[in-house]
């Protein structure tokens, strides 16, 4: 049996990470098993399958240089920090099921020898006295699976739960919905106070103790090619927010000095399809001129003022500043 290759990510950049994890899973992971551990800078990772604009809450992640970032494979959303390790296995998959445990051992047994007990629950869950710690996902094609998980060691929680939380407009979409569970993180639970960078390096070191191991060197090709994925896909607003399946969304504000507006949004590729307005407002010209001006827009701030340069807001919502407009659209 060949060594399990292994690679520790040198970059913090969430489009980075995601990138070079496909770039392995293309490329040594056709034939060779591998493991990777790698944190990422304040982001939300969603799961291919889900509808961004329904897992998070933007204001807050615009406020707080939160990033936003899709992965390749399907589950729930995510919220990483410095306080968060991540790891991946990319190994051959036979069989029509995905099993999680395979992939989830070896990281409980790891934290076992810092005195850890966790446990694998649920279907794709790692818990600690029953409260959840590492969320795990997986994708599969062409024989191989990528299975990746987080371990929220000494992550801001507080933070987890803002950025995590959508506002009290109405979405529905046919998206998958995150299931919120009870989370906790792992330091408080270890032998010895392990600051996040120390953790890591005992977990890389129970990894190479457990198993045959040998670095994964990357090439220079390999390198420039995860460089291409992150500009060219990982990075994009088509791939993060446009990849979201369809939406209904609905806001409902009081504006001071507008009045009551109500605003019923189908979403469809991250670009507005329909788009109506409703309220106690007043005009002087047909708010539906505006909603036709903006059709087939993506929500994105830089897309939303290019359309709506030169157009005076004031005369179809009197009282109405763009950024109020903006912020209504986009928060």
């Amino acid at each position: 049996m060949s060594a399990m290759l292994y690679l520790e990510s040198p970059s913090t950049d969430p489009y980075y990470n995601l990138a070079l994890e496909q770039v392995i899973f293309d490329g040594p992971g056709q034939s060779r098993t591998c493991c990777m551990l790698w944190r990422n800078h304040n982001t939300i990772v969603v799961g291919k399958h889900q509808n961004t604009l329904q897992e998070v809450n933007m204001a807050y992640v615009r406020a707080h240089d939160v990033r936003v970032a899709r992965r390749l494979s399907g589950g729930g959303a995510v919220y990483h920090d410095l306080g968060n390790v991540n790891f991946t296995f990319i190994a051959p998959h036979q069989g029509a099921e995905m099993d999680f445990s395979a992939f989830c051992r070896p990281v409980a047994e790891a934290l076992a020898g810092l005195g850890v007990t966790a446990q694998i629950s649920g279907r794709n869950d790692m818990t600690i006295d029953g409260k959840k710690f590492s969320g795990n996902s997986q994708y599969v094609k062409h024989g191989r699976v990528m299975h990746h998980g987080t371990i929220l060691y000494d992550s801001d929680l507080s933070v987890v739960g803002q950025a995590l939380r959508v506002p009290e407009d109405k979405i529905t979409s046919k998206g998958l919905k995150s299931v919120r569970s009870r989370v906790t993180n792992v330091r408080p639970y270890v032998r010895e106070n392990l600051p996040p960078e120390t953790f890591l390096e005992r977990l890389r070191q129970a990894l190479w103790d457990k198993y045959p191991m040998e670095t994964l060197v990357l090439t220079r090709e390999q390198r420039e090619q995860a460089e291409r994925l992150r500009e060219t896909q990982y990075s994009t607003w088509d791939w993060n927010f446009g990849a979201s399946p369809p939406c209904q969304v609905v806001k409902k504000r009081r504006i001071e000095g507008c009045g009551q507006l109500e605003i019923h949004m189908d979403v469809e590729k991250g670009a507005l399809k329909t788009l109506r307005f409703y309220g106690d407002y007043f005009s002087m010209e047909e708010p539906e001129e505006l909603a036709g001006l903006l059709l087939g827009c993506p929500l994105e701030e830089s897309a939303l003022r290019r359309r709506l340069a030169g157009t005076a807001l004031e005369r179809y919502f009197r009282g109405m500043e763009e950024k109020q407009f903006l912020d209504l659209l986009l928060q």
